[in-house]
C-alpha cells in the first residue's frame, strides 16, 4: 500500500470500522498459516496475516493477542462478534474510540509495510 496521503488510507480504514457506546468493531479478513503476523491493507480490505493454522482456534487467538496488544487492552476487551468459524471476521474492541483506533492501525499498517 502506498502512502502518497494519510487520508487516504484514514479513508480506507474507517469503512472497515464502526464506533458503538464503550467499543469499536473492526471488519477484516484473515489469512492464516502465513509467513508473518501482522496488518495489511489489500485491495480496499484490511487483511490480518497470522503464522498460526486454522484449527483448533489458534488463528483467532492470535488475532485476539495481536490487537489486544496494539491497543494495550486485556484480551477479555477484545472479541471475535462475527465469524469465529470463517475468515471474513469482525472484532469489537472494548474501551477505545474510533480515533484511537485510527491511529493504531495506521501504526500497524506502516509497520507490516516494512517486511
Amino acid at each position: 500500500m502506498e502512502w502518497k496521503g494519510v487520508h487516504a488510507v484514514e479513508e480506507a480504514i474507517r469503512a472497515h470500522i464502526t464506533e458503538g457506546d464503550g467499543y469499536v468493531d473492526i471488519q477484516l479478513y484473515v489469512k492464516p498459516d502465513s509467513s508473518f503476523t501482522g496488518l495489511r491493507m489489500e485491495a480496499g480490505e484490511l487483511v490480518f496475516y497470522t503464522e498460526e493454522p486454522p484449527v483448533q482456534g489458534r488463528a483467532n487467538a492470535s488475532l485476539v493477542r495481536f490487537f489486544s496488544r496494539l491497543f494495550g487492552v486485556s484480551s477479555s476487551m477484545v472479541d471475535i462478534v462475527y465469524g469465529a468459524r470463517s475468515r471474513t471476521k469482525r472484532i469489537r474492541i472494548k474501551g477505545v474510540t474510533a480515533d484511537q483506533v485510527l491511529e493504531k492501525l495506521i501504526e500497524a499498517l506502516r509497520e507490516s509495510e516494512k517486511r
